[in-house]
C-alpha cells in the first residue's frame, strides 16, 4: 500500500469527574480532542500543541507517531475543554490557595516592600478555581486513547489518499510506456531520412550534382565520396537514440514495479523521477525529427507532473 503524506484526522472523547453520577450530574468534566494534520516532507517533523496538564503524555504520543509514520510534518494539537456543573462552579482549590499564601509570605520575607497579591490576582492565579475533579491520571489516559484513534483514522486517511495518487502515477507510466513504443519503430526510418538530407546538402555543398552525376570540383570524386560517408556516419551517431529509449523503458518498468509493491516508496520515485527527466532531456536534444521532439517534449510534462505528485507520498 502507497501512503501520502497529506491527511487530517481527529478525535475525541468526554471524561466525567470523579465521584460524578452516571450522566456526570454532580460533578464536572473534560472534552478531550486530538487533532492531526500532515502534509509532506523530507523527514518526519512532529510539532505538538497541548495543555500543560497533559505534556507528560507528548513522549508516549511521539513514539506511537514514530512507529506509524516515516515521513511528513505533523501537527499535532491537543485541547481539553472542562465542563462545570453550577454545583462545582467557581469552586476554590484550597491546597492551591495555601501553596500560593506560602509562596507569596516567602517574597515578603525577602522583600517586606513589595505590594501583597490583590483578589483578582490570586483568582487568575494557574490551578487556584477548581476547574475539575477529573485526576490526572484519567486526563492522561483519555489524551492517549483519543491519540492512539486519532493515529488510525490518520493513517487510513493517507492510505487512501496514496493509493488515488498511485493511480495516478501509473497512468502517466502507462502513457509514456505508450509514446515510447509508439516511436521505437519510427527512429531507424527517421534518422535515415534525416541523414539523406544531411548527404543532399553535403553534395550541393561540395558542388556534386545530385541527378546526372557532374562535378565542378577537382576533388575527386571517391575523396568526396568518403568524406560525406564519415560526416552522415558521425552525425547518425550523435542522433541515435536507441540507447535513450532502451534506459527510458527500463526507467518505466522500474517505477511500474516500486508502485505496484507499495511501502515507503517516496524517496526511491523521487529518484526515479530524475533518472527519467534525464533521459528524456537527452532524446530531445538528439531529436533529428519533429515527432522525436514532440515526443520528448510530452514525456517531459508528464514527468513533471508525476514528480509534483511523487513528493506528496511517504
Amino acid at each position: 500500500m502507497i501512503y501520502s503524506m497529506t491527511g487530517y484526522a481527529s478525535a475525541t472523547r468526554e471524561v466525567v469527574a470523579d465521584g460524578a453520577g452516571p450522566n456526570g450530574a454532580g460533578g464536572s468534566g473534560v472534552g478531550v480532542s486530538v487533532e492531526l494534520r500532515t502534509v509532506n516532507s523530507r523527514f518526519l517533523d512532529l510539532n505538538f500543541r497541548m495543555p500543560e496538564d497533559v505534556r507528560a503524555t507528548e513522549p508516549q504520543l511521539r513514539e506511537m507517531l514514530m512507529n506509524k509514520l516515516s515521513r511528513g510534518k505533523v501537527d499535532i494539537r491537543i485541547n481539553l475543554n472542562r465542563v462545570e456543573q453550577t454545583a462545582n462552579a467557581g469552586a476554590l482549590n484550597r491546597e492551591a490557595l495555601t501553596q500560593l499564601a506560602t509562596l507569596e509570605r516567602a517574597v515578603l520575607d525577602v522583600f517586606p516592600d513589595s505590594e501583597r497579591m490583590r483578589t483578582g490576582e490570586i483568582l487568575r492565579w494557574p490551578g487556584v478555581l477548581a476547574e475539575s475533579s477529573v485526576s490526572q491520571e484519567t486526563l492522561r489516559e483519555a489524551v492517549l486513547a483519543c491519540g492512539k484513534q486519532a493515529i488510525a483514522d490518520l493513517i487510513d486517511v493517507r492510505a487512501r489518499e496514496g493509493a488515488a495518487l498511485g493511480a495516478v502515477l501509473l497512468n502517466n507510466v502507462t502513457e509514456m510506456e505508450a509514446i515510447v513504443a509508439r516511436i521505437t519503430p519510427l527512429v531507424p526510418e527517421l534518422i535515415a531520412k534525416h541523414q539523406q538530407k544531411i548527404v543532399e546538402r553535403l553534395q550541393d555543398a561540395l558542388g556534386i550534382a545530385t541527378s546526372d552525376g557532374a562535378t565542378s570540383t577537382s576533388v575527386p570524386r571517391e575523396e568526396i565520396a568518403e568524406r560525406i560517408r564519415q560526416e552522415v556516419t558521425m552525425y547518425g551517431i550523435r542522433i541515435d537514440i536507441a540507447e535513450e529509449l532502451q534506459r527510458l523503458t527500463a526507467h518505466l518498468t522500474e517505477t511500474r514495479h516500486v508502485l505496484q509493491k507499495g511501502g515507503k516508496v517516496g524517496k526511491r520515485l523521487d529518484f526515479m523521477m530524475q533518472e527519467l527527466n534525464r533521459e528524456a532531456n537527452t532524446l530531445g536534444s538528439k531529436a533529428a525529427a519533429k515527432e522525436l521532439a514532440d515526443a520528448s517534449m510530452t514525456l517531459k510534462l508528464l514527468i513533471e507532473q508525476m514528480r509534483e505528485q511523487v513528493q506528496n507520498l511517504e
